[in-house]
């Protein structure tokens, strides 16, 4: 359980186009940012980070990129990270049979 609780996606006006850059590629908010948004500015720097690492305009493929993530995910043993990483794989068009066969 989270020290803190996510804020409301509302709370800071300055995040709005930020948060809809998540709602675009995640389809969702993630709680992470919703609690971190108690410090803007690092809100705003994780999100510039994920914004070039999933560039569209990139060489690697997005969904790729999200299963490379996922097996991270796996290795660390974090299953929010492996929650967000297979659910936005899905949406980059990774087959769910190659997701859940990827440990193989």
């Amino acid at each position: 359980m989270a020290r803190l609780a996510p804020l409301p996606a509302d709370t800071n006006k300055e995040l709005a186009e930020d948060f809809a850059f998540f709602e675009r590629t995640l389809g969702f908010v993630p709680n992470s940012l919703l609690t971190m948004q108690r410090r803007p500015a690092l809100t705003k720097g994780l999100i510039a980070l994920s914004r070039g690492v999933y560039d569209p305009k990139g060489e690697v493929d997005l969904g790729l990129k999200r299963l490379i993530g996922h097996v991270a995910s796996m290795a660390a043993g974090c299953m929010y990270c492996r929650a967000h990483t297979g659910t936005s794989a899905m949406r980059h068009g990774i087959d769910p049979a190659k997701l859940a066969a990827i440990a193989e």
